[in-house]
């Protein structure tokens, strides 16, 4: 019984170990791509009951120190927010920042669902996704403008 939970006690922390790789040995020619700007589109917040806002900095500068080392927000760049597929909220930046407003999913149920989120760059032409997802909460924020959300973000893959 000892040697069964030592096993997998031992599994457990080799894929924790190999799961925490840093993606910092991605080069720069790995984070640009050739993604035109997507065309989301952002509901309108008059088709729903409820709503969610988020304060969003991207930094792929902290995540990519090497690869990312000249990445710098642009006027052009484009957040999204999405429940499963369906788009609940796009935002540009200003002064650095994406203030994001979610609407409501067109879901018979709002409890627990996931929103996940797309950046596209306009430095590197890639779409990026975060690598976890928060929970949509009716009236809830994410972030501020004193402590904005920073996702950790990956190249969307194709």
């Amino acid at each position: 019984m000892k040697t069964k939970l030592l096993t997998i006690v031992l599994c457990a922390l080799l894929l924790l170990v190999a799961g925490c790789k840093k993606e910092e040995s991605k080069d720069i020619q790995s984070l640009k791509g050739n993604a035109a700007r997507p065309t989301w589109v952002a509901p309108s917040e008059y088709d729903y009951t409820s709503s969610m806002t988020a304060v969003i900095r991207v930094n792929l500068k902290e995540q990519y120190p090497t690869a990312a080392a000249d990445f710098v927000v642009s006027d052009n760049d484009l957040l999204a927010a999405f429940v499963g597929e369906e788009c609940v909220g796009v935002a540009e930046p200003l002064d650095g920042l994406f203030y994001l407003y979610m609407a409501g999913p067109k879901l018979e149920s709002e409890i627990g669902l996931l929103v996940s989120l797309r950046y596209w760059s306009a430095q590197y032409t890639n779409l990026f996704e975060a690598a976890n997802a928060f929970v949509f909460v009716n009236d809830g924020n994410q972030g501020t403008v004193a402590a904005p959300f920073v996702p950790a973000l990956v190249v969307k893959e194709k």
